[in-house]
C-alpha cells in the first residue's frame, strides 16, 4: 500500500508563487516515477508534470511549461511542484500520483496507481 499526502496549496494572487509537496510512504519511493495532475470544477483531471524515478527526466504540460518545475528528494520521499507566474486558470485541486508499473505514457491518468487526496490551489485575478 502506498500513501501520498499533498500540502502547500492555498490562495495566491495572479503572478504569485506556491510550492506543493507530496510526501510518500509505503513503498521504495525512489524506484518509481511520480506525477502531478489537477482538476478544476466541471473539468476532467489533467496532466501537469511528471518526473522519473531518478529525477533525471521531467515532463510538462504545455500550459505550465516554463512556469512550473517538478523535482524530488528521494531521501525525504517527497516530490515537489514549484509554481511560478500563477494564472487564474491554474485554479484547481492538485493531486500527486505514483506510477508503479510504467505502461507507456506519463501524461495519462490511467498510468498511475495511487493518488493523494489533493490540495486546493486558488489564483485570484
Amino acid at each position: 500500500q502506498v500513501q501520498l499526502v499533498e500540502s502547500g496549496g492555498g490562495l495566491v494572487q495572479a503572478g504569485g508563487s506556491l510550492r506543493l509537496s507530496c510526501a510518500a510512504s509505503g513503498r521504495t519511493f525512489s524506484s518509481y516515477a511520480m506525477g502531478w495532475f489537477r482538476q478544476a470544477p466541471g473539468k476532467e483531471r489533467e496532466f501537469v508534470a511528471a518526473i522519473s524515478w531518478s529525477g533525471g527526466s521531467t515532463y510538462y504540460a504545455d500550459s505550465v511549461k516554463g512556469r512550473f518545475t517538478i523535482s524530488r528528494d528521494n531521501a525525504k520521499n517527497t516530490v515537489y511542484l514549484q509554481m511560478n507566474s500563477l494564472k487564474p486558470e491554474d485554479t484547481a485541486v492538485y493531486y500527486c500520483a505514483v506510477d508503479l508499473y510504467y505502461s507507456g505514457s506519463y501524461y495519462e491518468v490511467y498510468e498511475y496507481d495511487y493518488w493523494g487526496q489533493g490540495t486546493q490551489v486558488t489564483v485570484s485575478s
